[in-house]
């Protein structure tokens, strides 16, 4: 199943990020303050897609959107662009993913990509966020979405970060 999922979001970028382009403009912050260090291991491509990391909730209920699908290009200049799809099948103009941000092992945020309104036509999603910094010793992240009434949760995605 994991196989599944990961290919499933690995032909959805393929599909959602060529080349199309968002009438959502691009919102996001980034911070590179770190509480401790991280084990360093350095990646051999400068782009990389990984498996989502299941997370359980309780209930049916959709409270939470999840990350399926994250890839990770090395701009060349110690910044990162990431591509991250959302699935939130939920959505309506009343509630929706409206966050997603990129966690370090520490718990360190390095980016936070605002949503500003629901995709209800468009599931999953595809928004990117680039000029993310973060430290070379930092071998892992881990993607993670919001909704807008119940907060962080839902389906994470951990990805290598590919240092060059």
């Amino acid at each position: 199943m994991r196989t599944l999922v990961a290919l499933f979001a690995t032909v959805m970028l393929s599909t959602s990020c060529g080349g199309a382009q968002s009438d959502e403009p691009e919102i996001g912050t980034t911070s590179s303050t770190a509480v401790r260090s991280v084990a360093t291991t350095v990646a051999t491509s400068p782009t990389t897609t990984q498996s989502p990391v299941t997370t359980t909730v309780a209930s049916t209920d959709e409270l939470y959107p999840d990350v399926v699908g994250v890839s990770v290009t090395n701009s060349g200049d110690g910044t990162f662009s990431f591509d991250v799809t959302i699935s939130s099948p939920y959505d309506t103009a009343d509630r929706y993913a409206d966050a997603w941000r990129i966690v370090g092992a520490d718990g360190t945020v390095f980016g936070v990509r605002e949503l500003l309104h629901g995709h209800p036509n468009e599931q999953p999603f595809t928004r990117s966020l680039a000029g993310v910094a973060i430290p070379s010793e930092v071998a892992t992240v881990v993607v993670e979405g919001r909704d807008q009434l119940n907060g962080w949760g839902g389906t994470t995605f951990e990805v290598s970060v590919p240092q060059d």
